[in-house]
């Protein structure tokens, strides 16, 4: 072979050439044949369905402007509008946090049940309003703290009873409930609540075991009374990576296979509304596919959360903002259309038409499901893992509709409004056979339901929640929260206020609940992460012995829920008080201490702490009793808490801005970012527009690369991209500054304080640094801890 290569005409060399180039372009996937042929059948379909709970990830929408709450919710329910959810799993509080949040119990105190406690009822009232046929679930995370035994007792058997007592009166139909979220299971207990459900009349309530792994299915097949009692075994995260993973296979166990009964992927998700679509549509595919999975259920419904939260983008959508109304509805809902728009509960899969294309699972997956009912099919496609153009050549049989096929398509890899749930075109059979040519990064379906529909509700522009903001209560409805208020430990609910007339808000867990992850302090937060200069101001009324709290300017948290970047008011009834600051590492630094005028108990006393630039500082009744200087936060949240779960009272909430405004950091406009060390400007790498592309200082010059906009979303811009903190997640001293398009991250996020001239990320607490204090142009800039040097200071434009 080589000696010819050397004698070859210089013409052969060039024809080698191109086949070479040509033979390196990715080659067009196999086409697949697909027999949908109805006598053939599979696995029932159970429905895809998503989580609210788990916890905390619906607060704010109870409180949106109802037409933006109507909105949202017609594109998770309605029919033929969006999402089209068929299934809705609802947290059963417990008081304690669970993720993003604490939900209510129905029961805080053994005996005393709120059957209007928190807001799951009624989001099952509006999914049951758009979809009568929805069906509920229900599944605890945590459990109140007056159950006795642990969570594997008669105590929680009894309050599971209840809490289906209070769906009943809210006209609610639970058809399944689960035990206790990700923690196992106790054959046993759920033997004798198989038959506590008969006794009470629940017999129709099918139990799910365990929404953790596998394993539940090799005890259900030694212990047939166990096995008797479940009728569906459910697993979390059975695809590939796992818990926000890729999706690209998943599996069971042969003996879950072996059982009979449906297996659920009764917890899946985890990931960005938009950029895990992909993952999303491959999990229901490939879940039935590779593990015989006949559900799907979304982690979580919606990031309805504040945005500093962990998780505030990952759902079907988000609703940040209940103030402005605004919200955004993400990619993997329309992932979610494309299924649930042209399916049914009770459909059949069918086991020969449903594979990988072209045979590699490289290339996608199909599923095919027919109706129980009617001649109806429709094939789910995703070509998510193709790298290439593919054609599916269908073929129709066995007494299936072979009438005119219609396509719906969604750019999953790639998402826009544009490319999202979009009807592509309708293909008449012929002869029961048609082909349909399929782009790479899609979902499609096929399918001979006419309708399908895509809502075309907007969302209004989002703001800052304005100040002076103020709330009394005295409006609000016994055993309800508390306008924007959001529980992250405990439970603080409206009721009669103790020592005077009108309402207050409670901390209502009088015990620490069973918890579901470890956490500290009761507390609950409101108000927008932009805030800056504010006071925060609250009548406190300590019922027994113990310390009180009020919160500021809490930005970034992670979990559990006591690890937040935060500035914490502590005082207790001997008048001995502290003022501290939490990281998201979860330590605790004191930064002033002392003692004042006694607080006693069953007295109202009014507590205020201020936040100034630098300066903040506390009072008593009006009375300054510390102050301290400290620049590590400057902007975040207000909020309220008790140190334990004694049942305090607050009252006269009130939040007013300080000089500079107290809502947003940053003074707008555009032009240099000058650093006090050395009059250097930041500056883009060549001003380049690449991802990744270094932010660093260097001699001011006017250059596009150096025009920077200060923007009121709290975002740092430069040539149309945003300045960050590398790697989504860093907090870390030293983590290095990079330039990225931008996505709304708190890693993209900048705090400007006027009185020192810092840049903080509100992710971090850490300041906009240039290492070692360097005047070197092209030193590449950093986040580091707060100390106002030089090195610290920046200028930037005004508007």
């Amino acid at each position: 072979m080589s000696r010819l290569w050397r004698l070859a005409p210089l013409w052969v060399l060039a024809l080698l050439a191109a086949v070479l180039a040509v033979s390196s372009v990715p080659a067009q996937a196999a086409t697949t044949a697909i027999t949908v042929d109805g006598t053939q059948g599979g696995r029932t379909f159970d429905g895809i369905g998503a989580i609210s709970g788990g916890g905390g990830n619906s607060r704010l929408l109870t409180d949106y402007p109802a037409a933006q709450q109507s909105q949202i919710l017609d594109y998770m329910f309605k029919p033929g509008y969006g999402a089209n959810l068929q299934l809705l799993k609802l947290e059963i509080g417990g008081d304690a946090n669970s993720t993003d949040g604490s939900e209510p119990s129905i029961e805080h105190a053994r005996g005393t049940i709120n059957c209007n406690a928190g807001y799951e009822f009624w989001l099952a009232e509006q999914a049951k309003a758009r979809n009568p046929n929805i069906g509920l679930y229900g599944l605890a995370w945590a459990a109140p703290g007056w159950i006795n035994g642990g969570f594997w007792s008669t105590d929680t058997v009894n309050y599971l009873i209840s809490w289906l007592g209070c769906a009943k009166q809210h006209g609610l139909t639970i058809s399944y409930l689960g035990g206790w979220n990700e923690r196992g299971h106790d054959a046993n207990w759920y033997v004798q609540l198989r038959s506590a459900l008969n006794n009470a009349g629940y017999s129709g309530v099918k139990l799910v075991a365990d929404d953790s792994g596998w394993g539940v299915a090799d005890d259900m097949a030694s212990n047939s009374a166990f096995n008797n009692a479940v009728s569906i075994i459910g697993a979390h995260y059975s695809c590939n990576g796992g818990d926000g993973g890729d999706a690209k296979s998943c599996s069971s166990t042969t003996t879950a296979k072996n059982n009979g009964k449906p297996l659920w992927d009764s917890e899946n998700g985890s990931q960005d509304m938009n950029t895990g679509a992909p993952a999303l549509i491959r999990a229901i595919t490939r879940g039935y596919i590779d593990a015989k999975m006949t559900s799907y259920f979304n982690w979580p419904l919606i990031a309805a959360i504040y945005p500093n939260l962990p998780y505030n983008t990952v759902g079907l959508a988000t609703a940040g903002s209940p103030w402005s109304g605004h919200y955004t509805i993400g990619a993997s809902t329309w992932a979610t259309a494309q299924v649930t728009q042209f399916t049914q509960p009770g459909w059949k899969f069918i086991d020969s038409a449903s594979g990988y294309l072209g045979g590699n699972e490289n290339n996608g997956t199909y599923v095919t499901v027919k109706s129980n009912t009617t001649s109806d099919y429709s094939t789910i496609a995703e070509t998510t893992t193709s790298t290439g153009t593919q054609t599916a050549n269908f073929h129709v049989q066995g007494g299936l509709s072979t009438g005119t096929v219609h396509v719906w398509a969604t750019n999953v890899n790639s998402p826009s409004a544009a490319t999202s749930f979009v009807h592509t075109q309708d293909i008449t059979p012929s002869g029961g056979s048609y082909s349909l040519t399929m782009q790479p990064g899609y979902v499609y379906t096929v399918t001979t339901l006419a309708g399908g529909g895509k809502g075309t509700a907007t969302a209004p522009a989002d703001h800052a929640l304005a100040l002076p903001y103020s709330d009394n209560y005295d409006n609000d409805v016994n055993g309800t929260e508390a306008k924007y208020l959001s529980d992250m430990q405990g439970s603080f609910e409206v009721q009669p206020c103790s020592g005077r007339t009108g309402q207050c808000v409670q901390q209502m867990a009088p015990v620490k609940p069973i918890e579901w992850q470890d956490d500290s302090d009761s507390y609950a937060l409101i108000g927008d992460p932009t805030w800056t200069n504010y006071t925060v101001s609250s009548d406190v009324y300590l019922r027994s012995a113990g310390t009180t709290e009020l919160l500021g300017r809490a930005n970034t948290q992670q979990r559990p829920q006591s690890h937040m970047n935060a500035y914490y008011l502590r005082i207790r009834d001997t008048g001995q008080w502290w003022i501290e600051k939490m990281y998201t590492d979860g330590s605790n630094h004191t930064l002033a201490t002392g003692t004042t005028t006694a607080l006693g108990t069953g007295t109202w006393h009014n507590l205020s702490f201020t936040f100034q630039g630098s300066q903040i500082s506390a009072k008593l009744d009006g009375n300054q009793f510390g102050s301290v200087t400290d620049t590590s936060f400057s902007s975040g949240q207000a909020g309220l808490g008790i140190q334990g779960y004694r049942t305090d009272q607050f009252d006269n909430l009130s939040i007013t801005p300080g000089t500079g405004g107290g809502t947003g950091g940053n003074p707008g406009g555009t032009g240099a970012v000058v650093s006090a060390n050395g009059g250097k400007c930041l500056d883009d790498n060549t001003g380049s527009s690449t991802n990744g592309n270094k932010i660093q200082i260097w001699t001011c010059n006017n250059s596009a690369a150096q025009q920077v906009t200060v923007a009121s979303d709290g975002t740092l811009q430069v040539l149309g991209k945003c300045v960050e903190v590398t790697g989504n997640g860093g907090t870390a001293n030293g983590t290095l500054i990079e330039l990225w398009d931008c996505n709304g991250g708190n890693n993209q996020k900048w705090t400007y304080t006027s009185s020192t001239g810092a840049l903080v990320n509100p992710q971090s607490g850490r300041c906009l640094d240039v290492p070692n204090a360097s005047t070197t142009d092209g030193t590449q800039l950093e986040i580091w801890d707060c100390n106002t040097g030089a090195n610290q200071r920046w200028t930037v434009p005004s508007s």
